[in-house]
């Protein structure tokens, strides 16, 4: 398993008071920025804010730290600081505030302001780490190294599980290596949140086609078939199948293409309902796709 995240330290979240705030903030935020809690165990609001920073700074992975500080107990600092109303959040950075808020605010907003303070001090938000990850396993996948893809998506999947891109990558990294009742599995434990996400609709479209591959006849005996029979409209459909299953995508597409032309009701719309899933399997702007779209349009509108 390829660790694409560095733990926390250990003093990522820490309480401090006026004798220790000059080394726990100023000074500790030389490294990585600090986010500093203001507080008072009165404060109503300040008891839903600060388990709320604790978690996102913690999935920060160490990107950010957190000192929390009592004011009724650091009058001094927050005098200094014009601290008027709590709970007030600010944001150091090599000794100086760079951002802050006051008040409560839903988890999205802390999240988007932990990352806006990791991107101001000019570090990387673990959503970029995560991105930078699967583009990382997507290029061992391109490669041919299936298994190391598999390993770094699923890293990725327990950072986040939401990950549709590194879900979709998973499924189609065990379709390369050749088990797709695997592949299945995951794709139908896919969270519900992103089941219907274009990551994962593709990837189901990989898998209906590798299945259709398993049972492909060789394409050199189906050539010959059609050209005995060319209006044999099934046997046109298994040649078309068999091309895709050995890598001929463009030639199956034009196979159905011209299935299409000949009965676009055949087997109820079969020839486009196939290219359909071709088309859902590749990227948008594949020159298959968009040729392949054109020419089926022309059909259509003709």
């Amino acid at each position: 398993m390829i660790d694409i995240l560095s733990g926390a330290p250990a003093d990522l979240i820490k309480d401090t008071s006026e004798a220790t705030f000059m080394a726990d903030v100023v000074e500790a935020s030389g490294d990585v920025p600090v986010i500093v809690d203001f507080w008072a165990p009165w404060c109503g609001p300040c008891k839903t804010l600060g388990p709320q920073l604790e978690a996102a700074v913690i999935a920060a992975k160490g990107a950010v730290k957190m000192v929390k500080i009592n004011v009724d107990e650091a009058q001094g600092i927050a005098g200094q600081l014009q601290i008027k109303s709590i709970p007030t959040v600010y944001a150091f950075h090599k000794g100086q505030p760079i951002d802050g808020f006051q008040g409560a605010l839903p988890e999205s907003e802390i999240k988007a302001f932990i990352d806006k303070v990791i991107t101001a001090s000019g570090g990387e938000a673990p959503g970029e780490q995560l991105s930078d990850a699967v583009a990382a396993a997507e290029e061992m996948l391109a490669e041919g190294a299936a298994e190391d893809a598999a390993q770094t998506f699923a890293a990725i999947l327990e950072q986040d599980p939401n990950q549709a891109a590194a879900y979709g990558g998973l499924v189609r990294s065990h379709i390369a290596l050749d088990d797709l009742e695997q592949a299945e599995a995951i794709l139908n434990g896919a969270p519900a949140e992103i089941s219907e996400s274009p990551e994962l609709e593709a990837a189901h479209a990989q898998l209906e086609l590798a299945k259709q591959a398993a049972d492909a006849g060789p394409v050199a005996e189906l050539t010959a078939a059609l050209e005995a029979e060319p209006d044999n409209a099934q046997a046109r459909f298994d040649l078309a199948l068999a091309l895709h299953a050995a890598g001929q995508v463009q030639e199956a597409v034009a196979q159905l293409l011209e299935l299409f032309r000949r009965d676009r009701e055949w087997n109820d719309g079969a020839a486009k309902s196939q290219m359909f899933t071709i088309f859902e399997a590749l990227k948008g702007d594949d020159p298959i796709v968009l040729n392949g779209r054109r020419r089926l349009s022309s059909m259509i509108f003709a």
